[in-house]
């Protein structure tokens, strides 16, 4: 049986040991790119059920990764495109995300200048752009994670996506997964959508308004999302704030508010983000997570990065320190590490 490895490797050696009619296929190509991130650092939790922890983790600030993608011009102003990603762990040399081989990234895309995007495969929903792009400072990485506490749906698999052009600074973005339940639509059903706004240069602004929800296996129950999202930058410093209502497969509902900034210092970047969660039931499981980083980089590839947070959990709440690939065990979480993108 082939290994994950060995098949990426294949995959990337192909176009050389191609039949005649697939090496003209991959000449009409206009750039295929193989990618990738390396992350590893250090990482102590506390105040943890089990006790204290110290690991040397991979993927804290960004979940390492090997990736291929391509475009083709089609002519007329329409593109083909495709994304195969595999998460990994340098820090084991483990399959990320269950082992799956392309388990982060796996589909293929239509583009056109006129009439947006449209996309089939696993793929990111709406609703998970929206708080990594906008809201989050720490880009859903690091300690202050604001996946940490504002839960969502990251990947949908079977999924059709459509993106819209952006017209006088609006783009719009609709997914749907198939829930591929015979004889039931509902079923395991995915919808995600959200519209934005990003202003003139002269204005840097990035609003958006984004929804997303999923029907369970029996389609008895559906989880809600809704998230208000906004970024402002004024020089060296970007503002990020964002509001949202959940409600999760059981109805508990919550109201959650993220504050946020970044600051450009030279080589580095400081971060620095506030989370509150306000749960909306009798128990009142209130929860607050507070945040700041560091980013310092070595060259435009390489840098070094450190954060901290720290969660305070009321009346029986379990929110936990986490990082781009693990959800964490304690409410104090701190973060060492390097990471190299290629």
């Amino acid at each position: 049986m082939k290994t994950p490895i060995a098949i990426l490797l294949a995959l990337a050696a192909a176009p050389v040991a191609a039949a005649p009619a697939a090496a003209a296929s991959a000449a009409a190509q206009s750039s295929v790119t193989i990618y990738g991130v390396a992350d590893a650092g250090l990482v102590l939790e506390r105040g943890g059920a089990g006790g204290n922890v110290q690991a040397l983790s991979s993927g804290v600030a960004s979940a390492s990764r090997i990736g291929f993608k391509g475009k083709e011009d089609l002519g007329g102003g329409l593109s083909a495109s495709f994304v195969l990603e595999n998460g990994n762990n340098i820090d084991t040399g483990a399959a990320g995300q269950g082992g799956l081989l392309f388990g982060r990234q796996a589909y293929v895309a239509l583009s056109s200048t006129t009439l947006g995007a449209i996309s089939a495969g696993r793929q990111y929903s709406p609703y998970y752009k929206a708080l990594r792009d906008i809201a989050d400072p720490f880009v859903v990485g690091l300690a202050g994670n604001a996946m940490n506490m504002i839960a969502t749906t990251g990947r949908v698999d079977n999924s059709v996506e459509y993106q819209t052009p952006r017209v006088n600074g609006f783009s719009a973005d609709v997914l749907y997964g198939f829930g591929e339940v015979p004889g039931d639509t509902a079923k395991s059903r995915t919808i995600g959508a959200s519209i934005s706004y990003a202003a003139p240069e002269s204005l840097p602004l990035n609003v958006v308004l984004t929804h997303h929800q999923r029907d369970n296996p029996l389609a008895t129950a559906r989880s809600r999302s809704t998230m208000l999202a906004a970024r402002y930058r004024v020089g060296d410093v970007t503002t990020h704030a964002s509001l949202s209502h959940n409600q999760d497969l059981l109805a508990r509902a919550s109201n959650d508010a993220l504050i946020g900034a970044t600051l450009a210092v030279g080589q580095g970047k400081w971060m620095a983000s506030a989370i509150f969660h306000r749960d909306q039931s009798t128990l009142e499981q209130h929860a607050r997570q507070l945040a700041i980083g560091y980013t310092y980089n070595l060259s435009r590839r390489t840098d070094l990065y450190t954060a901290y947070a720290h969660i305070s959990n009321r009346n029986g709440a379990a929110f936990h320190v986490g990082n781009a690939t693990d959800n964490g065990t304690g409410t104090g979480g701190f973060n060492l590490g390097v990471r190299h993108v290629f």
